[in-house]
């Protein structure tokens, strides 16, 4: 700004010239240029104009004639050839300061030149010119910064730019800079003095200006700036991505940046995110994203959803997320680094709690990258932490809440996603797809919406079970929550009917559930498809295939339930009804087109009853419709199956017909159920009958649904059904079976098959009843269906081929079944229905449903079981798609215990008293049902039930969550124990009269294995409950205290007030009492099972491994006979040995060390033993055994193999000296188990030993091969390949013979490694089988030969003497590599640990090879 004091120095034409000038001032005289430019215009000017420039003075940009690179060299040459050079330089730069005193001129001096001649359409202002010639660079820099500050407030001004960033321009990308330190100072000086905005211009310039040897110190001071002005930190961080700094400062500056994070502005956080992510490198990147991750809170970047829509800063804070996110895109799509960094950092979290809305933001971001390897890691991440409960549907939601304009740009990949995780196997993830789905039709536009109701609609027509349940939920849930949106849609649900084929009939319900719902709602959104389903309906009631008959049944009854519920306006509800004349008269028609459609058929017509049935149950229908069907049913029912009792019942029938289970007073006239006769005449004329029998138990249930709906659970009105006889036959008939003829036997069957389902809906429908005389009578029924379960078991047993009637008419559960006529199907009923098929009476020898798992045949002499082999199979378990299903309720009969009534006379005495208790048939009954409703309910696999159904369905109707069976049975849990507690005693009182003998003279076989089966499934219904993984949510924690409560407080009192480490510990106690009385080893496996799933529950599990080792060894150390003194055996006997034996060694302290006491003590034991006996240390362990053993023995030794930690550089002498003896104990009982292939070689045992071998190989490969220091022997491994002709074996060959091979190649890399390559050399082997026979020269497995004899004589010669002695026919040989390891102490490697006489037989390759090793070493 001074530059003018300092005039060029008066020589020559320089001087004269300003004396001239001077002289015609003083004088007065006017001269012909202002004084300035005569001044100059000898040297800047005129320079400039010779060299083709013409300065312009009017405010127009100036013009240059020539190419500026012309130009440039011209100014350069006429400087350097004046004879003044080089002070006329200083001449130059004089005239150039006093062109530019004038802002017009200075102006126009940082414009582009404009071109006159020349083509090129642009050439740089002049000042850029100048700064292009070096001798002026420095001058012309240091008038601009000083020139600068003139302009540093002005801001934009009048001309409509910034004259501080022009000037800043000027010094961008030019091709030398002279002196760059000295700029770099400069230019920092002038950031401490200027405004923020020319700050911003410098600092984010400094990059194009310096050159790379500056950027490093330019860096430490931008760094340090940062520290100091956080307004500045965009432009500082925009400048450090393109500085090219050393990889150490980026670290520092990186760090300083992380650390001023939380004080970063939003709008600033974008610059701030990408330049921390594109900056790191692959080593620390895990470490950055970490950190990132911890620090970006973008919870606290937006505001709460109340106050988003009234605040404009709302948008502006979704556009900074989103901008934050663009940045994270950026950098996971470039590099790969990042997005593996991210998944990790992701996959590191180990709380639900710390997990972040940036966590499943970033899900969204890596997925919607074009990357594979992304795609799938995202999918993988979110379905593993949604599978442990780690990310949950709080975190979705809040996600959707808060920043559903940053989600819609992700929309595609949540969609697919979503998709993904529906379509999963695994129960555990698809509600949370569900919750995707849900929360983009409610957060987004309606593009989104229409995707996801046509994604969802996808899903139902693919046919696929788990799918197709799920999205009907959803759609349901949609139509529930958003019903004016969803009708925007029907048209989309309507196509769904195209696909019904595809649907199974409880799909079906729920499909027409939600087209009523949106068709015939109360608000009719949908209304536009009202007809369609009309059309539909009718043309499925019309047809005569039973399958689309029942879908119009189906579709008839849910229309029936949206038209006809009960209207609700406001918070008012009309009881005596409130629906339009003409909705009641369409309900009614379509009732009766319903009812005369499926008259001709007895299955439409129970399966339209049932449906029936169902919708009074779930809906609240308006009063007229309910009125209207409960007299209907009132009548007919009466009409159809109820009589008058007769002294003689006349009719023709197959059996004489008898008034049969009667529980009502004998001395009255009363009435009875017309069960034979009706059957009798339905065989009789299948045609014309009106009444079927299989109508029966439907019409009761809806007959008793609708007294419940309109007497408030009252069922006095139709109670004497309770006790009421049927019209059968005497059972004594049962005793001549096998002299009836096929037609009698089967009518037999059918008879009872009505019978017992009849009981068992008279049960469903007074179970709840309180009266005390009515639960008599209930419990009396339970006990008719015990005893007839036992007479249709011997029905069953002589007739063969018979097919029962059906009893669930939805065509679900029996679709598909065979039965062949050498006994009953062996497909039960899908796992989505749960029937209870009670076979269990007080005189029955097969108590055991499907629940129970006991094999009887494990039970029974080898007689009985050839007997079994030949004679048909009775187990009901197989029938119980034929027996009506028991609601829930029924269970609470487990809580009854000595029920008793008076039979009062005229005068209120006592006349009779009767006492009924819970027997143990019936207990084993009720216990069987218990457990299918739970393993449906609590733990049901996917294949067996849908994944959404959090409920256990009742005939597609009432269902229970998940949550309501566990309350149901934590409130069962006391009367469980007493009964538990009530085994117990009596195994206990048995052991004490047979002086601990099980088969004493005192025991009743058959009470023993009632009581046997009780004992099994109560600890099976207990392990059941507790296994349900709903307890480990956090709502659910007082529901688990409460039970484990109750266990505990069976042993001491006051357990609820415990905490909940001591209700485990007591409850652990409590259960572990009745290990002295368990009768089998299935009820010791449930036992054992229960205790680990308790020990579970409290926070410290590890601390009864121990108790849970020694009880599982102490079962295993036991020797099990049946109550008939027989030893337990059999397929089914096996598998539960197996998960014991399983359970010992999966909690004993030291895997290798028990499996090597059971092969070294038990085998060893077997082996010198007899034929039939077993070992006298395992007593599970005999010949029949060993396969069990032998295959969980080799599979958990590879399995804690793999727990073996790999040896690492920094591990001390003692640790590889522990990981070493832990190695060498593995492959010594490793061997052993190889060498009883020699004894035991059936193909089960090779198959097992080649399958577990391979994979103890690969471990060993994988983690003993770096420590060096065992011995191996490979010899048995070859033999067994050799051995393997069978061809499930040799599937497992090639795999083997691949690892062995590697192990080779392994070995030879070692000494390479260590310099040792002497030590390795190839030699020929025989083949040998496991018995070492030489195989013959035509059984040898040889695929390619050695080279010729004279190639094996010059090996030999270069052979050492030891080589050639240890090389003969003698040595054991077989066909494979046998890779010999040589080590002396001079080899360099003497700190290896006692590694010697290591020999590998090993075959690889297609040649057979040997190699010795013999190792020596310095102590």
């Amino acid at each position: 700004m001074m530059r003018k004091k300092r005039q060029s120095v008066d020589k020559g034409e320089g001087a004269t010239a300003a004396s001239k000038a001077k002289k015609s001032r003083s004088t007065g005289r006017q001269p012909k240029e202002p004084a300035p430019e005569e001044t100059h215009e000898s040297v800047f000017g005129v320079f400039l104009r010779e060299a083709g420039v013409t300065l312009k003075q009017d405010g127009t940009s100036n013009e240059i004639a020539v190419d500026q690179v012309v130009f440039q060299k011209r100014i350069k040459q006429k400087l350097q050839k004046s004879p003044r050079y080089p002070g006329i330089v200083q001449e130059f730069t004089s005239g150039l300061e006093s062109h530019i005193e004038d802002p017009e001129r200075f102006r126009n001096s940082l414009l582009p030149c404009v071109p006159q001649f020349c083509a090129s359409s642009f050439q740089e202002s002049l000042l850029r010119m100048l700064l292009g010639i070096e001798m002026l660079q420095t001058v012309v820099i240091n008038i601009l910064l000083e020139k600068l500050p003139e302009f540093m407030f002005d801001g934009t001004g009048d001309v409509g730019f910034s004259i501080p960033r022009i000037i800043i321009n000027q010094l961008k990308w030019l091709d030398r800079v002279v002196d760059s330190k000295e700029l770099a100072t400069k230019l920092m000086e002038l950031v401490s003095a200027a405004p923020v905005e020319v700050q911003c211009d410098i600092i984010t310039s400094l990059p194009e200006i310096l050159e790379d040897s500056q950027h490093n110190d330019i860096a430490r001071e931008l760094n340090s700036l940062l520290q100091e002005n956080t307004q500045l930190t965009v432009p500082i961080l925009d400048a450090l991505s393109s500085l090219n700094i050393s990889s150490s400062l980026l670290t520092e500056v990186r760090g300083a940046v992380m650390a001023t994070l939380a004080a970063v502005q939003l709008e600033d956080l974008p610059v701030v995110v990408k330049f921390i992510l594109h900056s790191v490198s692959a080593s620390d990147a895990y470490e950055v994203v970490c950190s990132l991750r911890k620090k970006l809170e973008l919870e606290h970047c937006v505001l709460p959803p109340v106050l988003s829509t009234s605040t404009p800063a709302a948008g502006s804070s979704q556009d900074s997320v989103t901008l934050i996110l663009d940045g994270i895109k950026s950098a996971v799509r470039f590099q790969k680094t990042i997005s593996e960094a991210w998944i990790k950092a992701i996959e590191s979290v180990d709380e639900p709690e710390d997990h972040k809305v940036i966590d499943l933001l970033v899900l969204f971001i890596l997925h919607s990258t074009n990357a594979n390897q992304s795609r799938r890691g995202a999918e993988r991440v979110l379905k593993v932490k949604v599978r442990t409960g780690l990310i949950q549907e709080t975190l979705l939601q809040r996600t959707f809440r808060d920043y559903s304009q940053v989600m819609r740009g992700y929309f595609p990949s949540i969609l697919a996603l979503a998709q993904t995780l529906l379509r999963s196997p695994d129960p555990c993830v698809v509600p949370f797809a569900g919750h995707m789905y849900r929360h983009s039709f409610t957060a987004f536009d309606s593009y989104c919406q229409q995707e996801v109701v046509g994604s969802l609609v996808t899903h139902v027509c693919s046919g696929v079970g788990g799918e197709v349940d799920m999205a009907l939920e959803l759609l349901c849930g949609l139509v529930t929550e958003k019903p004016s949106e969803m009708a925007l849609y029907a048209v989309f649900v309507k196509g769904i009917l195209d696909y019904m084929d595809n649907l199974t009939p409880q799909q079906i319900r729920r499909l027409f559930h939600l087209l009523s719902r949106l068709a015939f709602g109360q608000q009719q959104q949908g209304s536009h498809i009202q007809d369609d389903i009309h059309i539909v309906i009718r043309k499925q009631l019309s047809s005569t295939v039973p399958k689309y008959k029942r879908i119009g049944i189906i579709g008839a009854v849910m229309i029936v339930g949206s038209m006809g519920a009960l209207r609700v306006k406001g918070k008012e509800v009309k009881q005596n009804g409130s629906l339009p004349p003409e909705t009641f008269r369409q309900v009614t028609a379509l009732l009766e087109l319903v009812k005369s459609s499926s008259e001709s058929s007895p299955e439409a017509a129970a399966l339209y009853y049932d449906e029936l049935a169902n919708l009074i149950q779930s809906t609240t229908l308006d009063p007229q419709v309910q009125e209207s069907i409960a007299n209907s049913v009132v009548d007919d029912f009466q009409v159809d199956f109820v009589v008058d009792v007769e002294p003689e019942i006349s009719g023709s029938f197959p059996f004489p017909a008898n008034v049969m289970y009667n529980l009502e007073d004998q001395s009255k006239e009363g009435i009875a159920i017309n069960l034979l006769p009706l059957l009798a005449e339905d065989i009789q004329n299948k045609e014309k009958q009106r009444v079927s029998p299989l109508c029966l138990s439907p019409f009761f249930r809806l007959l008793r649904l609708c007294e419940e709906k309109q007497h408030h659970g009252d069922l006095e009105e139709i109670d004497g059904l309770l006790g009421c006889p049927l019209i059968l036959t005497d059972m004594d008939i049962m005793e001549k079976m096998e002299s009836l003829s096929k037609a009698e036997r089967e009518f037999l069957c059918s008879l009872l098959f009505h019978t017992i389902n009849w009981f068992r809906e008279v049960i469903n429908a007074f179970c709840t009843q309180k009266e005390v005389e009515m639960k008599m009578k209930v419990m009396t029924r339970l006990q008719n269906i015990t005893y007839l379960q036992t007479l249709l078991e011997k029905a069953l047993a002589v007739t063969p081929g018979y097919v029962p009637p059906v009893a669930n008419f939805d065509g679900e559960s029996t679709d598909g079944i065979i039965l062949s006529s050498n006994g009953p199907m062996n497909k039960a009923k899908k796992g989505k229905k749960r029937k209870a098929s009670g076979k269990n009476s007080s005189e029955s020898s097969s108590q055991l449903e499907e629940g129970t798992e006991v094999d009887k045949s494990l039970q029974e002499p080898p007689e009985k079981e050839k007997e079994k082999e030949i004679r048909p199979g009775v187990s009901l378990v197989s029938y119980r798609p034929f027996f009506r299903e028991l609601d829930t309720e029924v269970l609470s009969m487990l809580q009854c215990g000595l029920l008793s009534r008076s039979l009062l006379d005229s005068e209120l005495h006592t006349k009779v008293r009767e006492e009924v208790l819970l027997g143990s048939a019936e207990l084993v009954f009720l216990l069987a049902d218990m457990q299918r409703k739970l393993e449906f309910s609590l733990t049901a696999a996917p294949a067996k039930r849908a994944p959404f159904l959090k409920v256990q369905k009742k005939r597609g109707g009432i269902q229970w969550s998940s949550k309501d069976v566990a309350s149901y049975c934590v409130q069962l849990l006391p009367a469980l124990c007493s009964h538990l507690e009530n085994c117990h005693n009596h195994f206990q009182t048995l052991l004490s009269e047979n002086n601990g003998m099980v088969d004493g003279p005192a025991t009743d076989v058959h009470e023993h294995e009632l009581m046997s089966s009780g004992y099994q499934l109560l600890l099976q219904v207990l392990n059941t409950t507790f296994s349900w993984s709903g307890f480990s949510q956090p709502g659910q924690r007082s529901l688990l205290k409460k039970a484990l409560g109750v266990l505990a407080g069976r042993l001491k009192e006051g357990g609820a007030e415990l905490a909940m480490e001591q209700l485990v510990k007591h409850s652990f106690e409590y259960l572990l009492n009745f290990r002295s009385t368990v009768p089998s080893l299935s009820t010791a496996l449930f036992l054992s099972q229960l205790l680990s799933t308790v020990s579970e529950k409290g926070g410290n599990p590890a601390a009864y491994r121990e108790q849970t080792a020694s009880l599982a060894k102490h079962f295993l150390s036991q020797e099990w006979v049946t109550a008939s003194g027989e030893r337990e055996r059999g397929s089914k006997f096996n598998e539960v040995l197996h998960s014991v034996l399983s359970i010992y060694l999966e909690h004993v302290d030291d895997v290798i060390k028990a499996v090597e006491e059971i092969t070294g003590e038990g085998i060893r034991e077997l082996l010198s033993a007899s034929k039939n006996e077993s070992s006298s240390s395992w007593p599970t362990l005999n010949r029949q055994t060993f396969l069990v053993f032998y295959k969980v023995l080799m599979a958990e030794l590879e399995k804690a193999t793999r727990k073996i930690p790999p040896v690492k550089i920094c591990d001390s002498s003692e640790t590889q000296s522990e990981k070493l003896l832990k190695w060498n104990l593995a492959v010594r009982v490793f061997h052993m188990l190889l060498n009883l292939v020699k004894v035991f070689d059936s193909r089960l045992v090779l198959n097992v030993c080649l399958k577990y071998g391979r994979l103890f190989l690969e471990t060993f490969l994988k983690l003993a091969m770096p420590l060096l220091d065992n011995s191996f022997k490979r010899k048995d491994i070859q033999s067994l390949c050799n051995n393997s002709q069978d061809m499930s074996l040799t599937n497992h060959v090639p795999a083997l013979k691949k690892s062995l091979e590697l192990f080779v190649y392994r070995v030879k890399a070692m000494l390479t490694l260590h310099n040792c390559q002497e030590a390795f050399w190839i030699g020929n082997l025989k083949n040998r089988n496991l018995k070492e026979h030489c195989l013959l020269q035509g059984e040898e497995i040889l695929s390619q030969r050695s080279k010729e004899s004279e190639d094996d004589d010059e090996e030999e010669a270069h052979r050492s003497p030891l080589q050639q002695e240890e090389s003969g026919d003698e040595v054991p040989a077989f066909p494979g590599f046998l890779e010999g390891i040589m080590f002396t102490s001079d080899t360099g490697i003497s700190d290896l640990l006692q590694f010697r006489n290591f020999i590998i037989y090993i075959r690889g390759g297609n040649k057979s090879h040997m190699c010795r090793s013999q190792a020596t070493f310095k102590s």
